[in-house]
């Protein structure tokens, strides 16, 4: 199986086929990780987000598109959108799910052996870090048994809080 890897650091400077962004459902960019992708990789990614906002409208939670990477070191920026945590009564576990698999489909039907990802909805959007690491690693693992075309997947954590818990999670 593919490793997971995970990481302490700034996810806009890593080299993947594909980042994904910690996306708001506007897709045209935000605090948290959804600002820093936007702005280190400038107006390219801004111009196909707004493209596919109007060919589809906002993207709900749960889902993910592709674009460009424009000035990044990857050749793609997945937007997943992930779930506002409402103490779990909103389907948000599935949700977070859903934007890990979605993502990670996305990456196999555009070529990608690599991808790596932030920790998704754990800021702005309050979902418990404990449970979010769990259902990331849980949901990755189970794409990986099924689709061997990704070679690396890295989650990328900011935080040192974010990166102890999933680094401990990945061990389990």
């Amino acid at each position: 199986m593919p490793k997971i890897e995970v990481i302490q650091g700034d996810i806009t400077k890593v080299q993947a086929d594909a980042i994904v962004n910690a996306a708001n459902p506007s897709l045209l960019g935000g605090g948290g990780v959804d600002g820093a992708i936007h702005r280190a990789g400038g107006a390219a990614i801004l111009a196909e987000c707004r493209s596919v906002r109007a060919k589809y409208g906002c993207c709900p939670a749960g889902e993910a598109v592709i674009t460009n990477a424009g000035n990044l070191p990857a050749r793609f920026v997945i937007h997943a959108v992930g779930p506002v945590w409402a103490g779990g009564t909103q389907d948000e576990a599935r949700k977070l799910e859903q934007c890990y698999t979605n993502s990670l489909t996305l990456a196999v039907e555009n070529g990608c052996k690599t991808i790596a990802f932030p920790c998704i909805s754990t800021g702005v959007y309050a979902f418990p870090k404990q449970a979010a690491a769990e259902i990331a690693v849980q949901a990755i693992r189970n794409f990986l048994q099924h689709h061997h075309e990704i070679d690396r997947v890295i989650i990328v954590c900011y935080g040192g809080e974010d990166y102890q818990i999933a680094a401990q999670v990945n061990k389990c």
